[in-house]
């Protein structure tokens, strides 16, 4: 099979792989749909990821398709940890997930699977947990799912749901989870710093929600699409010197929640300074490691702000994304914006890290 192998920094190459034999419990996917993100962008940029993806490796992480081989079952008194699969014997079955995984099932999976036995999955926080097994391979015309993954964050698409809608499950489930972390609520005035998919996002399901958005971000594209999305104020941030005095003209007033969604030091600063009294940012962008920000303590503690931060998702948000998905709610038509022949990817990559305002790509891994 073709697949694209991240080798570190920039580096991108399409190879001719052989597909390995699966073990106990796994799945083999056959892909309909890979979709670029804004993760594997920062992955292209500085060559791996301390938690995700070490090259080299087969490269993405958002996709949907149709299972095309099944793995022998589990016993099942063994969990499907690393290391710990062992088939079943005769007339033995086990159940993986919601009912028995079949050829010719329409499925869309997560990026990770959580353990189930450390102290965050026992306290419902799996997006924390000790142990999270990633999956990379979207960008390639097969994905083998690992047995965890197989039970935990595989999930059986509706007969009329679009594969592409489906492939945006897994960055929808960690928007579900920022804003369940924040307990978002109808008519609340939010503010979301990024125009990227996952600032769109949040514009979308926010919107749904009941509250009051606006957005600031760059790329005419991208602030049109907001509107779009249902954002009431859109903020153009293409001159960072003068974003302050923007959001301030066209808010009004202080924000009761922002959600930073860009990931650099000084946007995560700004956050703190346009919320209200009492309200709550989430520091949503992560940052590069080793990043450092500086806050007015005294704004923090006299205006009682709480702030926090979101990362990943857990089985109950990617499922619960699906359902954003499957009702309507979420489509690929709102944030796909082009599509690219896995034979191009690597340009691809080099366009979108010198600038290129996409919003997604869809990726033809059968071209």
């Amino acid at each position: 099979m073709k697949a694209a192998i991240l080798h570190g920094k920039e580096q991108i190459k399409i190879e001719e792989l052989t597909p390995r034999s699966l073990e106990p419990g796994e799945v083999r996917i056959d892909i309909q749909a890979a979709l670029t993100c804004g993760t594997d962008l920062k992955v292209f940029k500085r060559g791996y990821h301390a938690k995700m993806i070490a090259p080299p490796a087969v490269f993405g992480h958002e996709l949907a398709g149709v299972i095309s081989e099944v793995g022998a079952p589990l016993t099942p008194s063994l969990s499907p940890s690393d290391g710990e699969r062992v088939a079943a014997q005769p007339g033995e079955r086990l159940s993986v997930g919601p009912g028995e995984w079949h050829v010719g099932d329409r499925v869309a999976v997560a990026n990770s699977a959580p353990c189930g036995d450390c102290f965050f999955c026992g306290q419902n926080q799996e997006n924390l947990c000790d142990d999270l097994l990633f999956l990379n391979g979207a960008y390639a015309e097969s994905i083998v799912v690992p047995a965890r993954l197989a039970q935990k964050n595989l999930l059986r698409l509706k007969p009329g749901t679009d594969f592409r809608d489906a492939a945006l499950t897994e960055p929808l489930g960690c928007v579900v989870q920022g804003i369940e972390d924040l307990k978002l609520r109808a008519g609340q005035r939010l503010l979301v710093i990024g125009s990227g998919p996952i600032g769109l996002m949040f514009v979308a399901v926010a919107k749904h929600l009941g509250c009051t958005v606006s957005l600031a971000g760059r790329g005419d594209n991208r602030l049109k699409k907001a509107r779009q999305l249902g954002a009431a104020t859109v903020i153009d941030a293409a001159n960072p010197s003068d974003l302050a005095e923007a959001v301030l003209k066209e808010s009004r007033a202080s924000f009761d929640v922002v959600i930073e969604a860009v990931g650099k030091p000084e946007t995560w600063e700004a956050a703190v300074q346009w919320v209200r009294k009492g309200g709550a940012v989430n520091f949503f962008g992560g940052c590069p490691s080793g990043s450092t920000v500086s806050l007015d303590t005294a704004r923090i503690h006299y205006s009682g702000l709480t702030l926090l931060a979101s990362f990943h998702h857990t089985p109950r948000t990617i499922r619960r994304a699906l359902e954003l998905i499957e009702s309507g709610i979420i489509k690929a038509a709102d944030f796909v914006d082009g599509e690219c022949p896995l034979s191009e990817l690597p340009q691809l990559f080099q366009s979108m890290a010198a600038g290129n305002r996409a919003v997604k790509t869809l990726v033809r891994v059968h071209e």
